[in-house]
């Protein structure tokens, strides 16, 4: 089969296909964009994020430090680290996304989620990416960021610009010099708040990973910094694609709307199931630390890898009739927020947002149908969802 092209507008609007394939005839082959060894069995995937010490993080950080943008603060977090760098970060912050923040936030978001539904219109066409997907997340980051309303739309625009990182290519000069003033500018207002949080500390997870210390050390700025644009991009981009999806299953099949407004209790596994049927994240990046074989192909050592997590949950050898949305599959299911050392911290927080946005909308409409134009898909290898939802809510 010909080289695939993972960014091609084709494959964005329905990779599923194309991962089958490669599933079936080059599990682990190269495709476009950049020649990257795309990793599409779950077996094969899951051996790469368990195995640190051969499938380095270090491979993020080349992603995130093209020749155009050497400095950009998402190459210097922690999701670019190894070992023994990542076990302290990852100690740091952990606490920051413990059960008990997940019980302190849960009556906000569940209020915020409400708010939101019942601000929606309903009989006629809206763009649920805009009206829906983005408000409860937006919200929620800029609380745990101790953050203005005032800055919301700034953190929107952040957030897709930056999600759209590892789709823009080396000649797209346009494009690279708008990433980088966005980065400045959000780096600018960022540093503007650690400086009030350093003068007038708060009880938010701004000033906890201020007062952190493990071994009796601190965050630094640049770690600080590193964090804040992570948060954006992990906390908002992966759940709001999955409130998209989890929008858009429920325009595709009427009758599961139907069953989670007559039994709440479901909505759990809904959620587990959704993760599993598309995954808030696509794809992450690792690199070979020597020769290997993987897939029964012979990898050289600084070989790029993205282990398509949307592929290797729909491997038919690990999920019986993968293509099907199943609620009695059971879960939870992990893999889509990765696996080992960088299992994704957000993970709980996404859980807790895609079912309390569920049970909200589930509350106030009978049903969701399409509406006026196409749905639009961004452009990322890390997150696949859509740019433009248009759908029309029924009332209740």
């Amino acid at each position: 089969m010909s080289r695939v092209n993972l960014l091609a507008p084709e494959v964005r609007a329905n990779p599923y296909p194309v991962y089958a394939e490669l599933r079936r005839n080059a599990p682990v082959s190269q495709v476009d964009p950049g020649g990257l060894w795309a990793v599409t069995r779950y077996a094969d995937a899951t051996a790469v994020l368990k195995n640190p010490q051969l499938f380095a993080s270090e491979g993020f950080r080349q992603a995130y430090r093209p020749a155009w943008f050497t400095d950009y603060p998402l190459s210097d977090s922690m999701l670019v680290m190894d070992p023994p760098h990542h076990t302290r970060l990852r100690a740091l912050v952990n606490r920051a996304f413990g059960a008990s923040v997940m019980t302190r936030l849960e009556p906000r978001i569940r209020q915020l989620a409400e708010e939101t539904a019942a601000a929606l219109p309903t009989g006629r066409s809206v763009d649920f990416a805009d009206a829906w997907s983005v408000r409860i997340p937006l919200a929620v980051i800029a609380e745990l960021l101790g953050l203005s309303p005032s800055i919301y739309p700034s953190l929107k625009r952040w957030a897709d610009t930056f999600g759209s990182f590892t789709g823009i290519g080396p000649h797209d000069t346009e494009r690279q010099e708008h990433m980088r003033a966005t980065a400045a500018e959000a780096r600018q207002h960022f540093q503007q708040v650690l400086e009030e949080r350093r003068r007038e500390p708060r009880d938010d997870l701004m000033g906890d990973l201020l007062r952190a210390r493990v071994d009796g050390e601190a965050l630094t700025d640049a770690e600080l910094m590193g964090f804040m644009f992570l948060l954006v991009v992990a906390g908002m981009e992966t759940t709001v694609h999955l409130m998209n999806h989890s929008a858009l299953r429920l325009r595709d099949e009427p009758e599961l709307m139907a069953r989670l407004r007559a039994d709440r209790s479901l909505i759990p596994r809904f959620v587990d199931e959704m993760v599993r049927y598309e995954p808030p994240v696509h794809g992450i990046f690792r690199m070979t630390t020597q020769e290997t074989e993987l897939g029964g192909v012979r990898l050289p050592k600084g070989a790029r890898l993205l282990v398509v997590l949307c592929s290797a949950n729909r491997d038919e050898a690990q999920f019986p009739d993968p293509d099907r949305f199943d609620l009695e599959r059971g879960g939870p299911q992990n893999l889509p927020f990765g696996q080992g050392i960088h299992f994704c911290l957000g993970a709980q927080l996404a859980r807790l947002e895609g079912r309390l946005g569920t049970e909200a909308l589930v509350t106030r409409f009978s049903r969701l149908s399409p509406g006026d134009g196409p749905v639009r898909w961004n452009s990322s290898l890390v997150v696949r969802g859509p740019l433009s939802l248009p759908l029309v809510a029924h009332p209740a």
